[in-house]
């Protein structure tokens, strides 16, 4: 389930999107904690703690799927771009975990 966890060109099986899901979502609720804290500390940003969250996730989820998509040369394929772009909506509009949902889903898909 969890082998390749960092190889985001590596096409996975359904249990191993899973666990992709699983790891990523761990380590994007850790770094959300931690910038949510620092931004209390440092004042940065006059928002609440949700709203931080909601620009951290929409932010990694652009990340992630953006790195998904050139490690497996997807950049071209225009339907993979369009599901890539409906999980950085769904991640900002609805909820993070909805587009790390889409953002698994894109670890399926093959060369």
């Amino acid at each position: 389930m969890f082998t390749h966890i960092t190889n985001l060109a590596h096409t996975r099986s359904i249990s191993q999107a899973f666990g992709f899901f699983l790891f990523y979502s761990i380590l994007l609720v850790g770094l959300s904690t931690f910038l949510g804290d620092v931004n209390g500390l440092v004042n940065l940003v006059h928002v609440d703690a949700g709203s931080i969250s909601t620009i951290v996730g929409a932010g990694w989820t652009l990340i992630l799927s953006s790195m998904i998509l050139s490690g497996k040369k997807l950049t071209n394929d225009m339907m993979s771009v369009i599901i890539a772009v409906v999980g950085i909506y769904l991640s900002y509009t609805v909820d993070v975990s909805l587009g790390m949902v889409v953002v698994a889903y894109l670890t399926t898909l093959g060369k």
